[in-house]
């Protein structure tokens, strides 16, 4: 069941075990689902539309950020798959479909040409979201259940993201935030193309670096 519905979670495959006769808990489908074989097949078709799109596909995701009082932030943005370059950054503590919604008018205010959006089956992309999606003009999406991998362009972001600042700096509030995320995007497209030098100071016991073309 796994293989040939990938995008069916464990409560929908517990039913159908149910629907069967088969009298087993919906932890334990859960739990085998994760290791079921994967039909090699909705791999290679996801890919294809990958590369066969990739000028006209942008991505959304969320991911959670602490801050110094041990509060919890939320960080969404939208990458496109072309050139990978962040189209969109938004901050909040409330996530909800209405607040994701806003966000994507004004990420997408004009022609814009991109054709498809993908995000998961996260709760925040909502009625709202979807309605949002469809009066923007894209189509949307969705990866399959547990399947980040799908989302791979959003999800590597993210891990640079975390490596290259988030891991070492810990943000004050919402604000602070914004402006780290900002600056970190900045930062790193005025950097492509651009090689890092390092300039020894005080008989190579301390570096100083610069971009060189």
């Amino acid at each position: 069941m796994v293989a040939e519905n990938p995008t069916w979670g464990a409560p929908r495959i517990h039913g159908e075990l149910l629907k069967l006769g088969f009298d087993i808990a919906e932890r334990t489908v859960s739990r085998w689902a994760k290791r079921a074989p994967r039909n090699p097949e909705h791999a290679k078709r996801w890919q294809t539309f990958l590369q066969n799109h990739r000028e006209a596909i942008a991505a959304m995701d969320f991911f959670a950020v602490p801050t110094v009082t041990f509060g919890l932030l939320y960080c969404f943005f939208i990458i496109g798959h072309d050139r990978r370059r962040i189209l969109h950054l938004g901050v909040t503590k409330h996530p909800t479909s209405y607040w994701v919604a806003q966000q994507l008018r004004e990420a997408f205010p004009y022609e814009h040409g991109y054709r498809h959006l993908i995000f998961d089956h996260d709760g925040k992309f909502g009625f709202e979201v979807q309605s949002a999606i469809e009066a923007i003009g894209l189509e949307a999406v969705r990866t399959s259940v547990r399947s980040p991998w799908q989302n791979g362009i959003a999800e590597r972001w993210v891990g640079s993201c975390r490596r290259d600042m988030l891991d070492h700096v810990i943000p004050l509030n919402e604000r602070h935030l914004k402006r780290l995320l900002s600056e970190y995007v900045r930062t790193a497209r005025t950097a492509k193309g651009w090689k890092v030098i390092s300039l020894p100071r005080v008989s190579g016991l301390h570096h100083r670096y610069d971009l060189a073309a």
